[in-house]
């Protein structure tokens, strides 16, 4: 420990020696990291991979007993909490909180037994790039701090929607930390946008029906109720993050749903308790980060009491998925089933706009209010699947098994060619959205149909078993209909283009003849003539009908190139 009381003057904060608006710079922020790193023998700073502007992320490790390998801190079967900031820096709270609770567990004597049981580790800046972006405009709705870096990397990415397609190198080198450390319970710290309202700390939980039902548990009756207490004695009132069902929270809060794009999205797939502060964009720069510092203890003090169930939670957890054999893939809220909960918040009115004329939405501060309003908190399964016995994955599809090891999946690869039976989808439909969105053009509401099929496999191709405690990252990712899956992020669009088609004068004799040899396929094309006037009047869709069932249709046109082996079964394999 540092034994002393009080910070001296070379280990206060930027902040603290700021007026209360200023947060820190990315250099004074690494700086005094390597400095408290030197004061004392409990913390060591690491650097982890690069970023896009060139320079590493730094994990900070702040363990009791000096030891700083995860391997070693997980056979000491302590916890390991992980604390994320700056994602998007222009939310800088986080990074100034960190900074005062990294030191303050050393060297407070209320902070004694604080890490007998948990070691503590912090991303102090993920968005590296954005950070050293540095701006006082680009958070147009946000009360301070004076100057604060960009929501962007330096490849204009958002990080709060790159932890499944990993276009960033942060992004990668997050996995790579996230694998090793293997966290159970994780803290993103955020700044909100939206309504006015009294308090200073929203939170945004796990959702809890897509939470493996164990972690959930404890999350809803122990965890969170426990914080809020917490929270509340120490002048920090915390209520869910306002996501509102219309306008105004008197409509009702909705909780929102993180799916794997996002980071506690991401990290519940792999069982990990994932909690997404979010401070009040309104509120003083000062309020903000000592509510994010006093959450961050709050969390630290029940995992440090909680740290034997926590683990035995974690461990029930991982084997259940591993024997799991159904997996929700999409969500759709319940809206006939919430909760009402208490909420303090301002009266909304609308008056006539100076710019428009027209009518806009105010909070009047003037009149508070405290009542209940309706809570959603209730998310069902729209759609699901069954894991098969293994999936194959051809090898070419390079960038998808990258992505399987980065994030720890045990893999095999076939050691001979071979022919298998296999259950393949075919993409009948989808959505895509008109302008890309992260680099992508996200598709959606995707409709399949499956086939068996015998199909020829080559050395070194990868098969997949679901078998594992990450089983959830596997099916989520692998099944197309998933709402972050793999072909949700377009890493399979080639298979939605033809390769080869038909010349129509040379195709119209043939497929007089295919007509004529198959009677089924010539009532199949009279019938849509009948049911589509648009089609009976297009000679050459009708054409294309007969093409698309004949044998000379190209048969990987649309079918998704992970198939399905349904049954156990003997594989040559490495």
């Amino acid at each position: 420990m540092l034994h002393q009381d009080q910070p001296g003057n070379e280990l206060l904060t930027p902040f603290e020696k700021g007026n209360g608006n200023q947060t820190t710079t990315y250099e004074e922020c690494i700086a005094w990291y390597q400095l408290l790193d030197q004061k004392s023998e409990e913390v060591k700073v690491l650097q982890y991979g690069t970023t896009s502007v060139g320079k590493p992320l730094h994990l900070v490790v702040i363990s009791k007993d000096k030891i700083f390998s995860a391997a070693e801190i997980r056979n000491q079967d302590k916890r390991i909490y992980l604390i994320n900031n700056g994602i998007h820096p222009g939310e800088p709270d986080g990074i100034d909180a960190s900074m005062m609770f990294a030191r303050d567990v050393l060297m407070k004597k209320e902070f004694n037994s604080i890490l007998d049981h948990v070691v503590i580790i912090i991303i102090p800046v993920y968005n590296v790039s954005g950070m050293l972006n540095r701006g006082s405009f680009s958070r147009v709705n946000q009360n301070g701090p004076e100057a604060y870096g960009f929501r962007g990397t330096a490849q204009n990415y958002d990080l709060n929607r790159d932890f499944v397609k990993c276009d960033s190198r942060e992004a990668q080198t997050f996995t790579e930390i996230f694998r090793e450390w293997q966290p159970e319970i994780f803290v993103d710290t955020h700044v909100s946008n939206g309504a006015d309202y009294q308090y200073t700390m929203t939170l945004i939980p796990s959702q809890p029906d897509k939470l493996q039902p164990m972690l959930a548990a404890y999350q809803e009756n122990t965890l969170l109720p426990d914080l809020n207490v917490a929270m509340k004695n120490a002048g920090f009132e915390m209520i869910p993050y306002v996501n509102t069902m219309e306008e105004t929270p008197d409509s009702g809060l909705i909780q929102f749903l993180e799916t794997a794009r996002y980071s506690t999205g991401y990290t519940a797939l792999f069982n990990c308790i994932g909690m997404m502060p979010e401070t009040h964009m309104l509120k003083a720069y000062t309020a903000r980060v000592r509510s994010t510092y006093q959450l961050l203890e709050e969390v630290a003090k029940v995992v440090n009491r909680d740290n034997v169930l926590i683990g035995e939670n974690k461990k029930k957890a991982d084997e259940a998925v591993t024997q799991q054999k159904e997996f929700p893939l999409t969500w759709i809220l319940n809206e006939k089933k919430f909760e009402p909960i208490p909420f303090k918040g301002y009266v909304a009115k609308h008056t006539a706009s100076e710019v428009s004329g027209l009518q806009r939405l105010y909070y009047d501060r003037k009149e508070p209010f405290e009542k209940d309003v309706k809570y959603y908190n209730h998310y069902e399964a729209a759609t699901s699947v069954s894991k098969p016995f293994a999936y194959i994955i051809p090898q070419g599809w390079e960038a998808v098994i990258v992505r399987l090891k980065w994030n720890g999946i045990s893999i095999k690869r076939l050691t001979k060619d071979t022919t298998l039976n296999v259950n393949v989808y075919y993409i009948e439909d989808f959505k895509t959205v008109d302008r890309a969105f992260e680099g992508h053009f996200l598709h959606s509401n995707i409709k399949l149909h499956t086939e068996q099929q015998q199909l020829h496999y080559y050395k070194g191709d990868v098969v997949v078993f679901p078998n594992q405690s990450s089983n959830r990252y596997i099916v989520e990712m692998l099944e197309p209909q998933g709402a972050d899956s793999y072909f949700a992020w377009n890493f399979f669009d080639p298979i939605l283009m033809a390769k080869e088609y038909f010349s129509d004068y040379v195709w119209e004799d043939l497929a007089a003849e295919l007509l004529q040899k198959d009677p089924a396929l010539k009532i199949a094309l009279e019938e849509r003539k009948e049911t589509d006037p648009e089609f009976a009047k297009d000679a050459n869709a009708q054409l294309h009908f007969v093409y698309k069932h004949s044998p000379y249709y190209e048969k990987s046109h649309q079918r998704y190139p992970v198939a399905r082996l349904m049954e156990a079964m003997d594989l040559p394999l490495e």
